[in-house]
This record gives structure tokens, C-alpha cells and sequence, in this order.
């Protein structure tokens, strides 16, 4: 049995949801989102809480079951809060800037990376060391946010490169004579 499951996800004061078959909408102050759920899972919206359950005891279900849930939940908390990812950049001459529509990053290549932003998703450089993803999609949020990661990951032994704000890079000795 789901113990993530058999919580009910409750819906904040400027969401409106509607759930219609298999397809959940939310729509807030960000925008509009919506998340068809699979067959083996029913969504119903009761007394201004959306319940989550599996359609019958079958694995796929159980299994499906925590996961439409989650789902669900990100679905309403991007459309009234957002999700935000936060990347740290160190290195000698290492460094970000917005520029309109894209994200110059300079890491220590002949070239400057340049990061065009996709629809929907919000960059800011605030310090030329830190960059900050925002949205309103979770998963997207997070793709673009290991896209940029990807460019530079962080090394062990000096901890150059690109990391998560929440990242603790483990070092290593370096050689000895």
C-alpha cells in the first residue's frame, strides 16, 4: 500500500483544479498545467482536496499510485509557487551572464557556451557565480537545470565546475611524490 498515495493533495486558495476523466488541470497564478493520469489510477476532486486511487490491487497500480499522487501535487505547486534550482559556478575565470534569450557561460573552453532558455523557464545570474532556474513544470525545471550542469560537472580534486546549490562535491587527494 502507497503511503504517499493515501494522502489527499490539497489545493491552495488561487488554484483552481478540474478533473475531467484521466486529465488533471491546475490553473494559477503562473500559468496553466495539466497531467493525464494513467488508466490503472483514479483522480477525483473532493471537498477542495484532489484523492488519488488505485483502480484496482493490482502491482502496475500500487506502483502507479504514489507516483500519479506526486504528480498531481508538483502540478498544483508550480502553478502557484514555482520550482527553483539553484547552480554554483567556481573556477578561476569561470563565470554566467544572461544575455536576452540566452546563457553565456564561460568555463575555461577556447569558447563561450551559449544556453538558449526554452519556453516557459526563467535564468537569472544574479552574481556571475550563481545561476538560478525557475518554472512553473518541476521535470522541466530540473532538465535544464542538468543541461547546464553538464557542460562543466564538478571535479574532484579542485571542485571546479558547475554544481547544485544543495551539491557537496567529495575531493581527493591529489598525488604525492
Amino acid at each position: 500500500m502507497s503511503r504517499i498515495g493515501k494522502h489527499p493533495v490539497p489545493v491552495p486558495a488561487g488554484v483552481d483544479v478540474t478533473v475531467d476523466g484521466q486529465t488533471v488541470t491546475a490553473k494559477g497564478k503562473l500559468g496553466e498545467l495539466s497531467f493525464v493520469v494513467v488508466d490503472d489510477i483514479i483522480a477525483k476532486l473532493e471537498s477542495g482536496k484532489v484523492v488519488v486511487l488505485p483502480r484496482a490491487d493490482t502491482r502496475r497500480a500500487r506502483t502507479q499510485w504514489g507516483t500519479a499522487r506526486t504528480q498531481v501535487s508538483n502540478l498544483i505547486e508550480g502553478v502557484s509557487k514555482g520550482f527553483t534550482v539553484n547552480l554554483e559556478i567556481s573556477g578561476v575565470g569561470y563565470r554566467a551572464a544572461v544575455q536576452g534569450a540566452e546563457l553565456v557561460l564561460q568555463l575555461g573552453y577556447s569558447h563561450d557556451i551559449r544556453y538558449s532558455i526554452p519556453e516557459g523557464i526563467t535564468i537569472k545570474a544574479e552574481k556571475p557565480t550563481a545561476i538560478s532556474v525557475f518554472g512553473r513544470d518541476r521535470q522541466k525545471v530540473g532538465q535544464v537545470a542538468a543541461e547546464i550542469r553538464g557542460y562543466r560537472k564538478p571535479e574532484p580534486y579542485k571542485g571546479k565546475g558547475i554544481k547544485y546549490g544543495t551539491e557537496v562535491v567529495l575531493r581527493k587527494e591529489g598525488k604525492k611524490k
